[in-house]
């Protein structure tokens, strides 16, 4: 066995199907795949194992993390070469045999990289790295790299001045694609598990070039896709603490004494810097539409109070408390409700708007029927005030849309949008996944590509086909145009792509329009696995809990256990639990709190297997209404 290729999953089963596939289109055959699961709760395993009988599964029984979880792999690969691979990655049909012709020409090569691009065919920086010096380091958290990528200062981080189309001596290749030779590991030793989660591959390569005496090489003569290349949000304050964390850790154990004391005091002012600076921007980008529509909402009910004052009550005076404490908490309400519906999405559904004003309306006249009379003013202030603001909104983003600072999702569109680049079996094979996914009506036809002659014609016309046919997303089926191709193609091509390779029962991408997730699949469609759809039921879960506490003396009277309840409607409020979930812990469901009550309500003498299908059931045809149904009926029972 010359290669073992290891790969660590977590919950990412459908990019694993289309990564399996692509190494089992490769020219070389001969290779052991080794997938260690990290307890995922996405039944990876069980999808998986039927459709690759020899690719050799291991359970961690635990979330392992990176490093661990590609050592417990190691102690079963039988290969020369190690592969450390991710889960969502495409490799092209010739990569790990232009590896191997690598090595065997450079036997000073201890490890190699390749050539890496992320789902809209841009390259990936991390691809080629330098060590993190005290500077280099530094310039990165501080975005110089960013604004200056070429620069062989300010951007020696990610190596800017070396040419991503040639081959270079390298310090540091990236933890997704990591090609060893095993008796190098033997020597230096694999993925040192203090770290969890980045910094491992650093790690590994500073032992390889430092402490093994070999070189790590860039090689730019084969490509990869990466899909969640730059998903992990660079930006995010999550991020730069585990950034923080691996290389403090890494300084520790290879620098040292002062340089490691300079390193760290340094690192870590421009952890707080990085942190302050993405913090500000997280807020500005977060409240930025909500802002608007706050002032939208405010200026609605002012507007309406004004009018009612003076046309309809004949210039009745309203306290001053009405601007400052019920309008500010209407508009509160109102843009709870929207974020929890939807609303801030990056696409605009009308029905959404229609659906959150629908709710925060009933929601206001619910909370107003509970207030104390004196607090009380006027129904016909909340209801046309929320007519108001919801016309208000409307047109605003009736705007927004005009100047494409929003769009309606592909599937809204009623004519069809969606071009096949394939054979017609594999035509056949995305048909079918569209039609689980009810979008096999947008399918405008299948783009046929001789791969022998009109690769180049397809891309040169491939803006003029997406104009005159109206497309807005491309899926590329990995077979009949190999891998390689595909490659090429999406760094050219001006729609959005996804990826299907011929076999597999789903489509795959990571930089579409479409918001709703990154996986189309052939699999039952649930409605709880839906964004929206959990935003609502957290919704019905806090405005439900919220009703039961303010309510609670009324409550006294009618459940036996009123302290629970309370407890109940606390944790429920908070997060930590939801009113309505599961019978039982089914595999491949959609992820659930806690329940308080769950679907079949207190036990029942009920035959598991049916049991079984009512929690399916539930999953599948959720509707936010399905849940008042349940919490109603099972009222007596919230309290266990």
């Amino acid at each position: 066995m010359q290669v073992s290729v290891i790969i660590v999953n977590y919950n990412v089963k459908h990019f694993l199907e289309q990564c399996l596939y692509s190494l089992q289109k490769g020219t070389l055959q001969n290779i052991q795949v080794i997938v260690v699961d990290n307890q995922s709760s996405d039944g990876s395993i069980e999808y998986l194992q039927p459709k690759f009988p020899k690719v050799q599964f291991l359970q961690a029984g635990a979330n392992l993390g990176f490093a661990k979880a590609c050592n417990k792999g190691l102690q079963y690969a039988t290969g020369n070469y190690i592969l450390f691979l991710n889960p969502d990655t495409i490799i092209a049909e010739d990569t790990i045999e232009k590896c191997l012709h690598f090595f065997l020409k450079h036997s000073d090569a201890g490890a190699l990289g390749v050539r890496m691009l992320d789902g809209s065919g841009n390259f990936l920086k991390e691809s080629k790295r330098a060590f993190p010096a005290p500077t280099t380091s530094l310039f990165k958290l501080f975005g110089l790299s960013a604004l200056f990528p070429k620069s062989k200062i300010f951007s020696r981080y990610y190596l800017g001045h070396l040419d991503a189309h040639q081959n270079h001596k390298v310090d540091v290749l990236a933890g997704a694609f990591m090609m060893v030779r095993k008796d190098v590991l033997e020597k230096v030793g694999s993925f040192d598990e203090t770290f969890f989660m980045y910094g491992e591959d650093i790690d590994l390569s500073y032992r390889i070039q430092e402490e093994g005496g070999f070189q790590n090489y860039y090689l730019a003569e084969t490509e990869i896709i990466h899909f969640k290349g730059e998903s992990t949000k660079r930006g995010s304050l999550n991020y730069v603490r585990m950034f923080f964390q691996a290389m403090s850790i890494f300084v520790h154990k290879h620098y040292g004494g002062a340089k490691a004391g300079i390193f760290n005091a340094a690192i870590h002012f421009a952890i707080w810097v990085r942190a302050l600076i993405s913090a500000v921007a997280k807020l500005v980008r977060w409240i930025g539409l909500p802002l608007i529509d706050a002032v939208i909402i405010l200026f609605s009910f002012w507007l309406v109070k004004e009018a009612w004052a003076n046309v309809v009550k004949g210039g009745h005076v309203y306290p001053n408390t009405l601007l400052q404490v019920a309008f500010p908490a209407f508009t509160f309400v109102y843009l709870a409700v929207a974020y929890f519906s939807g609303l801030y999405n990056k696409t605009f559904r009308q029905r959404t708007l229609v659906r959150s004003s629908l709710i925060a309306l009933l929601t206001l006249l619910a909370g107003y029927a509970l207030l104390p009379e004196h607090y009380r003013f006027s129904r016909g202030i909340v209801l046309f005030g929320s007519l108001l603001s919801f016309l208000l909104l409307f047109l605003f983003r009736l705007v927004l849309l005009k100047g494409k600072l929003l769009q309606h999702p592909p599937h809204s569109i009623s004519k069809p949008y969606i071009l096949i680049a394939g054979s017609e079996k594999e035509f056949e094979e995305v048909k079918h996944i569209l039609q689980q996914q009810k979008l096999h009506k947008k399918i405008i036809d299948r783009l046929s590509i001789d791969t022998q002659t009109n690769i180049h014609a397809m891309l040169q016309n491939m803006e003029a086909i997406a104009l005159a046919s109206g497309a807005k997303e491309l899926i590329m089926c990995v077979g009949e145009i190999p891998a390689r191709s595909v490659m090429y193609l999406i760094q050219h091509i001006p729609v959005s792509t996804w990826f299907h390779m011929e076999g597999s029962s789903s489509i795959v991408g990571s930089d579409l329009s479409y918001t709703s997730g990154e996986v189309l699949t052939a699999e039952e469609k649930f409605n709880l696995a839906q964004p929206h759809k959990k935003r609502s039921k957290r919704l019905v879960d806090m405005i439900t809990a919220l009703i039961f506490l303010i309510s609670f003396p009324i409550h006294l009277l009618v459940i036996k256990k009123p302290l629970s309840f309370l407890g109940n409607s606390m944790r429920v409020l908070i997060g930590r639990k939801t009113w309505i979930g599961y019978h039982t812990r089914g595999k491949g469901l959609p992820v659930l709190r806690q329940a308080v009550v769950s679907v079949l309500g207190p036990k029942k003498d009920i035959l598991n297997e049916n049991i079984s299908r009512l929690d399916y059931w539930y999953a599948r045809n959720y509707e936010p209404m399905h849940d008042v149904k349940l919490i109603l009926k099972n009222y007596r029972n919230l309290d266990g």
